[in-house]
């Protein structure tokens, strides 16, 4: 660096002294001055190591079109295929129970005892008049034969084979009505031991060993039902039907499973999915109206019966299927009055709004059905960082990975630049 000469002019009103030392502060002061100023200049170009800031990572999901299955969720109620009332239809005192509450039961199992001692006394009475019936029958049978050779020969009266043939025909008849009182009686011994009429789990006993049944009514004993398989009914909104029906015949909407009824999954109360699907049986021809709901049944395997009848489920069921549908996260789309929007990524890197239209949430996922292109970006996540951006600032997408789902690779991060030393402290020149 060049040396710089000063001249300075002495005052009238300064000592010798004085005059001597201003000038060696003064010259060193400029010269340390400009030799900051001399190393401080550059040339215009950027520090060495420096290198331009990375671009902000968002999540983003690639637009897919497909089928989509539209899935509904309805609340409903299990209910057994079949329930049969078991009752008492004989008289007496019950005197044992022939099985074990709350167990699986078998067609014509006996389930209770009632004592039988008049109705077996009954039928023996109804076998001896049948016995005696019979008997007469014989008589009467013998006697026609007897007649019929001598009204040939007119030894015996017209009018004394008549009779003999109308007290064989009576007879006829009184061995028809002992056959059927003796099995009248055998039916009602027979009600002394209660049966099951259908296979299935029988509850608790409604009445105990001792008890008086069957005097004038029919008393109720216990309840047989059968839950493999089970009835799930659940309702629908009549205005979410016909729309339904209005979007298949427009065409948007195709009919899921049109060869076979349609899938139905339970949603148990704890939010776990029951294993076995079950089939759509039928749709209620008509509304409630009180609810302006709509009636449906639907028929689910229940081989370990862990669903009981009364329990309160959710149906899920696909009713129709959205053909060309593009399927989003939820927290991609951001739901207002004014309608739901998207967040593209253009080629370009820039985030643009886009208005979409959306049907269904399905598992966690909007059924996006207008406003998207296949291959186009959707933004997943990265909005707070969007927002801190200049407006038209590009971004770098990156593919998203739901929470807990096994990353598909490292992500790349750019390095961070290398920090320019620091500048070192110029030495002042001696004057």
């Amino acid at each position: 660096m060049p040396h710089l000469r000063v001249a300075f002019k002495s005052s009238p009103f300064q000592s010798a002294p004085q005059r001597g030392n201003l000038p060696t502060l003064a010259t060193v002061a400029i010269a340390s001055v400009l030799a900051l100023a001399g190393c401080g200049k550059t040339d215009g170009q950027p520090a060495a190591g420096a290198q331009p800031a990375p671009q902000v990572e968002v999540g983003v999901v690639t637009a897919t079109p497909g089928d989509v299955g539209l899935m509904t969720e309805l609340p409903g109620r299990v209910e057994a295929s079949r329930v049969a009332q078991v009752r008492a239809r004989a008289a007496g005192i019950l005197q044992q129970r022939l099985f074990k509450e709350g167990t699986d039961v078998k067609a014509g199992q006996p389930l209770f005892r009632i004592d039988a001692a008049p109705y077996t006394a009954a039928f023996e009475s109804a076998r001896a008049s049948l016995a005696k019936a019979q008997a007469n029958l014989a008589q009467a049978s013998a006697q026609v034969e007897r007649y019929r050779p001598l009204v040939g020969a007119n030894a015996i009266s017209k009018q004394d084979f008549v009779n003999a043939e109308a007290a064989e025909k009576q007879a006829l008849a009184d061995v028809a009505a002992a056959k059927a009182a003796v099995r009248t009686a055998e039916i009602n011994l027979g009600y002394a031991s209660v049966t099951s009429p259908i296979a299935g789990r029988i509850g608790r006993a409604l009445v105990t060993e001792g008890a008086l049944v069957g005097q004038g009514e029919a008393t109720p004993l216990a309840v047989v039902q059968q839950i493999d398989p089970v009835y799930v009914n659940f309702t629908q909104s009549a205005t979410d039907v016909f729309q339904l029906r209005r979007a298949m015949e427009s065409g948007q909407f195709k009919r899921a499973g049109s060869t076979e009824a349609a899938s139905v999954k339970l949603v148990l109360g704890d939010g776990s999915e029951y294993a076995q699907p079950g089939k759509l049986l039928f749709t209620d021809l008509s509304v409630d109206s009180t609810t302006g709901q709509v009636t449906l049944r639907a028929e689910v395997p229940n081989p370990k019966g862990e669903l009981l009848p009364g329990l309160y489920v959710r149906v899920r069921i696909e009713q129709a299927q959205a053909s060309n549908a593009i399927t989003l996260p939820q927290q991609a789309v951001t739901r207002t009055q004014q309608g739901d929007t998207v967040s593209v990524v253009g080629e370009d890197g820039k985030v643009s709004q886009r208005p979409i239209k959306v049907s269904a949430a399905q598992n966690n996922r909007w059924v996006v059905l207008e406003g998207l292109q296949a291959g186009e970006k959707v933004m997943v996540d990265g909005f707070q960082k969007v927002q801190m951006l200049p407006p038209g600032t590009p971004v770098k997408p990156v593919p998203w990975q739901a929470p807990g789902a096994a990353p598909s690779g490292a992500a790349t991060s750019a390095p961070a630049p290398t920090p320019a030393p620091p500048a070192s402290a110029a030495s002042a020149p001696k004057a």
